[in-house]
């Protein structure tokens, strides 16, 4: 579907531009659920399911030995490891995890006021595989 073709059907545009040539970028490839008309979304959910892109993407970046965490822009609350997002609608965004001293944690926020930092954490358990979020929230965007 040509950009115009896209435009006239409401399917949401983006475009990315890396300093590398071959960055992954979080436009390839996107699952079937964020190819519905942005019309058709609340806040919330558009939000969602665009977070879990950013997510995954950065997730592809990291080696076995990190898992994702996001900071908390424009504020010193902290860190949280994503272990879970969900949204409600219409404009509720939420995520779960665990802070760096392995406190449960989670961060509910408007969709106005979403502003994060993905960073990249050593694993809590060396042994184990890492915890890889974004994959397993982009499945159930294919599975709506």
């Amino acid at each position: 579907m040509a950009d115009g073709e896209m435009e006239q059907a409401g399917v949401p545009r983006a475009r990315e531009v890396h300093a590398d040539p071959g960055a992954q970028t979080v436009v390839e490839n996107l699952p079937e659920g964020l190819k519905k008309p942005v019309s058709q979304k609340s806040p919330a959910q558009w939000a969602y399911e665009r977070m879990i892109l950013y997510i995954q993407n950065f997730e592809k970046q990291l080696d076995a030995e990190h898992e994702v965490a996001m900071g908390f822009a424009g504020s010193d609350a902290g860190v949280l490891r994503i272990e879970g997002m969900g949204f409600f609608d219409p404009d509720i965004i939420t995520f779960y995890g665990t802070d760096p001293t392995g406190a449960k944690t989670q961060l509910v926020q408007h969709v106005s006021q979403l502003s994060v930092l993905l960073r990249a954490l050593p694993k809590r358990d060396k042994t184990a595989e890492a915890n890889r979020i974004g994959f397993r929230l982009a499945a159930e965007l294919d599975s709506d």
